[in-house]
């Protein structure tokens, strides 16, 4: 497959047309094949198998009415599937995403079914005004500032989050709180009063879902797990004994129209929007990538916004909200043997079927159903070993990780996102404004020099100062350097005659440091030391010289090492 679709690559790549980058279908479907129809209608169906309970689940997260979480999945996919560059990725709505949405619309609804649909297609809508304007922009790589660590903690404080909302309904109590630990002391407080019906029936189903996932991955075991809490539900008299049901669905597709709010009805869509945006966008192209390793092919990050914005402007013409690609939907559209994006276009066209033909069975699905689905899927979110391996590997990015949970757990999923990320920022920022400067010495038997450190059998060079700046050098990282610098002279044990930076390591140096290490030169020679540069890059070696360090600590080029400098000084 992969040397088909890139053979049609090339052969459209003579033809010059802008739109066959931007509609990939003119790159795939001239390239496909017909033995690859079948595995694409087998894991369409088996992905609308999946995306039935999943989406009635999320949908009662984001606080919208079950069918809304359907429509997501229905025009999203489709659109998806005109303009995204992933062959597997699967669009719907996230947990993530629909925590988000139910847990900020709340406060903006006023507990108007109505308003809550409208504001949450709005939302849908500003997502898609914000990707496409960041795909016009190209700011594909500035989103990769949201780091992986971010996410990880992100992830698991959502997790947290949302397994909260849901266990009320799992042990069939009303719950409350507005916040986690608010929520916590509630549902603690309200245990007693558990119904053990529903605690009993949700735990069989969870226990169902999770021994799926294990015996059977890619299946759609929640549909089984649904069809038979359905015909439970049909020939048993527990409704009458407090199992809630969804109830009765109406039959259809959605109704294609722009949201009925404007952005100045309703404050706080754009922060909701924006955040929507930044989990869709990481979530989609981090398992876009997966996907595309798996099987040997591309895709274009860039692309990716266009395609993300058009899946959000079709939703939001269908009353549904933000939705993004998760890797567990596809996941399982890959695993079901998704060749092409037409498996998605297959699932959407079955969802379609299901909306006018099959509403009325789901009527009987318990809700305590739902929330096990949503607690299974959730439960994937928290990654221990990850978080485990983090603290071992890198301190600082635990910390970063534990700042993005604790955020979520505090303030909540919108609020603590945006302050992960900043606080991400500023710690790494942070970081780049201490950037370690390695003293260094001779590696034995040899002509090479490493970080005395890290190196303690190094051998130092009497009267000689040799120090290596691990980072670039920029106007905020300049004065920690110079600081270094100056604390290891006046720390010296015997005269030092002689200080050389080694700039091997700086890939970049801006004004602020050229001038600094002019002052130091200066500095030095004040106190009879001589000051040296070796091993600067070319970009770094024009600054320098424009800013005339060349003719004051001499040349500054390509050939001079560290070990020329040290045995020149030597012999003179």
């Amino acid at each position: 497959m992969p040397d088909a679709l890139a053979s049609s690559r090339s052969h459209v790549g003579g033809r010059t047309a802008w739109w066959f980058a931007a509609f990939p279908p003119a790159q795939w479907l001239p390239a496909y094949r017909r033995e690859w129809l079948t595995s694409d209608v087998i894991a369409g169906v088996t992905l609308a198998a999946y995306a039935v309970p999943v989406s009635l689940a999320y949908a009662s997260l984001a606080g919208l009415p079950p069918q809304h979480g359907i429509f997501c999945y229905l025009l999203g996919g489709l659109v998806y599937a005109m303009f995204g560059t992933s062959r597997q990725l699967a669009i719907g709505p996230t947990s993530a995403i629909s925590m988000l949405v139910g847990t900020t619309v709340a406060g903006m609804a006023a507990d108007d079914p109505a308003r809550w649909v409208a504001i949450a297609s709005l939302t849908a809508l500003v997502v898609a005004g914000i990707s496409v304007l960041a795909w016009l922009l190209r700011l594909s790589t500035l989103v990769s500032f949201i780091s992986e660590t971010v996410l990880l903690g992100f992830k698991a404080g959502a997790a947290l989050t949302i397994a909260l909302t849901q266990l009320p309904k799992l042990f069939g109590v009303p719950g409350g709180g507005e916040h986690f630990f608010e929520r916590l002391w509630t549902l603690a407080g309200q245990l007693p009063d558990t119904n053990r019906v529903v605690l009993s029936l949700g735990l069989v189903a969870f226990a169902l879902l999770l021994l799926g996932e294990k015996l059977l991955p890619g299946r759609p075991v929640a549909l089984t797990v649904v069809v038979l809490a359905i015909v439970v539900m049909s020939i048993t008299s527990l409704g009458e004994q407090g199992v809630k049901v969804v109830g009765e669905l109406p039959r259809g597709l959605p109704d294609l129209s722009l949201p009925s709010l404007r952005l100045r009805d309703v404050d706080g869509v754009i922060p909701l929007a924006a955040a929507c945006f930044l989990l869709a966008y990481i979530e989609g192209v981090s398992a876009a990538r997966t996907l595309a390793q798996r099987h040997g092919y591309q895709i274009n990050p860039r692309q990716e916004l266009l395609a993300l914005g058009a899946a959000n402007l079709g939703v939001a013409f269908g009353q549904g909200y933000p939705v993004a690609g998760g890797l567990s939907q596809s996941a399982v559209n890959d695993k079901a043997g998704a060749k092409t994006p037409l498996a998605v276009i297959l699932a959407s066209t079955t969802l379609a079927l299901c909306l006018l033909f099959l509403t009325d069975l789901l009527s009987n699905l318990p809700s305590v159903v739902l929330a096990s689905i949503v607690l299974v899927a959730v439960s994937g979110l928290i990654n221990v070993r990850e978080l485990r391996r983090l603290r071992q590997v890198s301190r600082f990015e635990f910390r970063i990780a534990m700042v993005a949970l604790v955020s979520v757990l505090l303030l909540g999923i919108l609020k603590g996102v945006l302050l992960a990320v900043v606080a991400s920022i500023l710690m790494l920022l942070a970081r780049a404004a201490r950037p370690h400067v390695a003293f260094l010495g001779r590696i034995p038997g040899t002509r090479r020099f490493s970080d005395l450190e890290r190196n303690p059998d190094n051998e130092t060079v009497p009267g000689v100062i040799l120090f290596r700046v691990e980072s670039s050098l920029f106007y905020f990282n300049v004065e920690h350097v110079r600081e270094a610098v100056w604390q290891r002279l006046s720390a010296a044990a015997e005269p030092v005659r002689l200080v050389v930076c080694d700039l091997s390591t700086s890939p970049y140096v801006d004004t602020a440091g050229a001038r600094m290490l002019s002052a130091l030169h200066r500095d030095l020679t004040a106190l009879g030391v001589q000051f040296r540069i070796a091993d600067a890059h070319a970009a770094v070696r024009d600054i320098l010289r424009a800013e005339g360090l060349d003719e004051r600590v001499g040349p500054i080029d390509r050939r001079t090492s560290v070990d020329d400098i040290i045995q020149n000084w030597q012999q003179a």
